[in-house]
């Protein structure tokens, strides 16, 4: 009870995913059961009087076969098949495709042989006893219960509502008896389908109900579950470090290559590089801040490559440039002025 109490948190796409996997997903038995019964019942008035046709026929054919002195044989035996098929196939097909149909319907197509593998927890008596005394148990108990009660009791008032008029079936002929006993059959079962859709409803709010209950978890539960699927956040974190550090080693490997430093004098500092006929721009190849702009300028200075203080186009440059691009246009200007300068002094090849 109470791991039940702290289960407060609704069930995460993953785990819906997860229990749908293992074959655990809402069903509601009522509902296949309602729909197979309808079903039923529609096939039951459609085919009434082709079926009682051909059941005639064969009381018919049994009746002559057994005066003129003959038994039953293979023919009796294949009509015999042929009517139950005639007679009950509709109804078993039907039956099996609305059954189909209405589990698919609240299972979406689901396909899963997870619950037919064998568990040592399905024959744990221990088990089996904690879940003959479950709530589950207690309500499907109830609702077998109720279900008997209102199929007998609707069984006790048609039969009683037939044997007040069962003497007119003396001067009736048996066309016509047949009919109106059909009628009264019938219409004790649609009453008996109303009966059953009516707790079928209710059994498909309970299981729904049930299945969410089921299908919560702890605020520990998610917190686990977002480790495993996003990652434990101080392992993302060292990786992220990781790859840092490996950026900021590529970076650093191209400012050698660079033609001039621009700088804030301890802040900021952004490498870049033009070669007239390769680059349509000056481009960045590498920009830090604080110790790693100092450590752009270190390696700038060991590879004798220009450094310019320059604190706005600097701080410029390192918002508004990307790394291994070029300059924006509004930069053009001012770095060009470097650029030329640069020219003029023989640090930049043209």
């Amino acid at each position: 009870m109470g791991d039940n109490d702290s289960k407060t948190e609704k069930a995460t796409p993953k785990k819906r995913r997860d229990e749908r996997k293992k074959g655990h997903v809402f069903l509601s038995r009522d509902a296949v059961s309602v729909a197979s019964l309808f079903g039923s019942i529609i096939v039951m008035r459609i085919t009434f009087a082709g079926a009682l046709s051909a059941v005639g026929a064969f009381m018919v054919y049994c009746i002559r076969l057994i005066q003129g002195g003959g038994m039953p044989d293979q023919t009796m035996l294949l009509r015999c098949v042929s009517l139950i098929g005639e007679v009950a196939g509709p109804f078993l097909a039907v039956a099996a495709l609305l059954s189909i149909a209405a589990t698919f319907a609240q299972t979406r197509l689901l396909v899963s042989f997870e619950l037919i593998k064998p568990k040592f927890e399905k024959i744990n008596p221990l088990k089996g006893f904690q879940n003959l005394f479950s709530m589950r148990s207690v309500v499907e108990a109830l609702k077998n219960l109720l279900k008997v009660v209102i199929l007998l009791f609707l069984i006790y008032s048609s039969l009683r509502d037939l044997m007040g008029i069962s003497e007119r079936y003396l001067y009736a002929d048996l066309g016509g008896a047949s009919e109106h006993l059909f009628g009264a059959i019938f219409s004790m079962l649609v009453k008996v389908a109303m009966a059953f859709l009516a707790l079928a409803g209710l059994d498909f709010f309970y299981q729904w109900w049930d299945y969410e209950k089921q299908m919560r978890m702890t605020k520990q539960e998610i917190k686990e579950e977002y480790k495993q699927t996003e990652g434990d956040p101080q392992i993302k974190g060292k990786i992220k470090e990781l790859q840092r550090r490996a950026a900021q080693q590529r970076m650093m490997q191209q400012v050698p290559k660079a033609d001039v430093i621009v700088r804030n004098p301890e802040h900021v500092a952004v490498a870049l590089r033009y070669k007239p006929y390769v680059d349509e721009a000056p481009l960045v190849l590498a920009k830090g801040l604080d110790a790693l702009a100092l450590r752009i300028v270190a390696v700038a200075e060991a590879h004798d490559i220009t450094v310019v203080e320059n604190v706005s186009l600097a701080r410029s440059l390192y918002a508004k440039a990307e790394l291994y691009h070029s300059i924006p246009p509004d930069l053009y200007e001012d770095v060009a002025e470097i650029m030329v300068y640069l020219y003029k002094l023989g640090r930049v090849k043209a």
